[in-house]
């Protein structure tokens, strides 16, 4: 959504000046900071700026993950669906997104398939407390947040039974070495290894 908005601009909606704060601080971040201080401004309090956000998990697994401009044609329908599909809650929802997406604008096309599996992803890692999943063509990295819910022994296992695919980065991080040729076998390793961290002991 940040990348769509940035090559084609925020048009009308947002105007000049918040164009280039978004540009700094990414679409979603800006939405949340925006949505709080008109929420405490509403209520009659002074908006809190210092008060950390929590945005959720950051899964990129660079390949385009967007809703097309000749599959939903108005920017500010986009944008709307896009900030749906950010802050749905369960799997249930983003199921129910996409069946209206298929309904209105007829069969997704591969970028926004990509888009919800995506959001899927980010799902599963925030029950986990994974704060970041990359991956790119020749591997890796996953984060955990400070208050993970990842089995340790989990993560140590995987990094004795295959050394040579995952390694321990620091702490709070797991790196992959798992070339990943295409965005079909990306998708399926982000899935693997998140369902591995968080099968049950």
């Amino acid at each position: 959504a940040t990348h769509d908005l940035e090559i084609r601009g925020a048009g009308e909606l947002l105007g000049d000046e918040q164009s280039g704060q978004i540009g700094e601080i990414g679409f979603s971040l800006y939405l949340q900071l925006l949505e709080r201080a008109v929420e405490a401004l509403r209520s009659g309090r002074e908006p809190d700026l210092e008060q950390p956000l929590h945005a959720g998990p950051e899964v990129d697994l660079h390949v385009p993950a967007l809703l097309p401009e000749d599959y939903v044609g108005d920017v500010h329908l986009r944008l709307r669906l896009y900030k749906r599909i950010a802050g749905a809650a369960d799997r249930e929802r983003l199921d129910d997104l996409e069946a209206e997406l298929v309904d209105r604008f007829g069969p997704l096309p591969p970028a926004a398939q990509t888009l919800l599996r995506v959001a899927a992803l980010k799902l599963r890692a925030a029950s986990l407390g994974i704060a970041r999943l990359e991956l790119g063509a020749a591997g890796g990295l996953l984060r955990f947040g400070e208050r993970h819910q990842v089995d340790p022994a989990r993560v140590i296992s995987l990094v004795q039974r295959d050394p040579q695919r995952y390694r321990l980065d620091g702490s709070h991080g797991l790196r992959l070495s798992v070339p990943t040729a295409d965005e079909a076998s990306r998708l399926r390793l982000a899935q693997q290894l998140l369902g591995e961290l968080g099968a049950a002991a």
